[in-house]
């Protein structure tokens, strides 16, 4: 099944809780609160939450019991060796890439189910190799100029949200069908 059964990750898989309407990349993430505020945002959205390492942190049974990341068990995830790794696991041609010097808005595109959202790490972002080389599909979320970035967690949230709304919209879901 997944590769989250790695040693450093020793967390049993289980049956799958859903099946992802989206995916969600998180490229090398750091601060372990914003990777588990994602994976909340991915249980409630049906995302599967994909994490490429370095990793800043181990996921761990101990580590998530003592954050009170309870909700972990309900989640879709896999950690992924490195870009590669996660290329071949996905098909990268349906992918956005999210950073702040993108000229088109997350609000600008229309998502498709199977959709894989990626983002970078808190202090780097995506580095410049991977965003050169999907620079049509790099979108934005705007904010005022005296902010540097949003959160890593609030992003996720904003963009998976907005998959989720259009698809309601559309009628791809019902306005009523829970989003887990």
């Amino acid at each position: 099944m997944a590769s989250n059964q790695s040693p450093d990750v020793p967390i049993a898989t289980a049956p799958a809780n859903y099946t992802p309407r989206m995916h969600i990349v998180l490229f090398q993430p750091e601060i372990p609160p914003n990777t588990g505020a994602v994976g909340r945002t991915c249980v409630a959205v049906a995302a599967k939450l994909w994490l490429v390492r370095p990793l800043g942190f181990r996921v761990d049974e101990k580590t998530l019991r003592r954050a009170g990341l309870d909700y972990w068990r309900h989640l879709e995830w896999e950690v992924v060796d490195d870009w590669r790794a996660l290329s071949a696991a996905l098909p990268v041609e349906r992918a956005w890439y999210f950073t702040k010097s993108a000229r088109h808005s997350y609000a600008d595109v229309e998502y498709r189910f199977d959709d894989i959202l990626v983002f970078g790490s808190e202090t780097a972002g995506l580095p410049p190799w991977i965003l050169e080389a999907h620079a049509e599909r790099t979108l934005r979320i705007p904010t005022r100029p005296q902010v540097r970035s949003l959160n890593l967690s609030n992003s996720v949230a904003v963009a998976a949200y907005e998959a989720d709304r259009q698809w309601r919209r559309a009628g791809w879901l019902d306005s009523d069908e829970p989003r887990a």
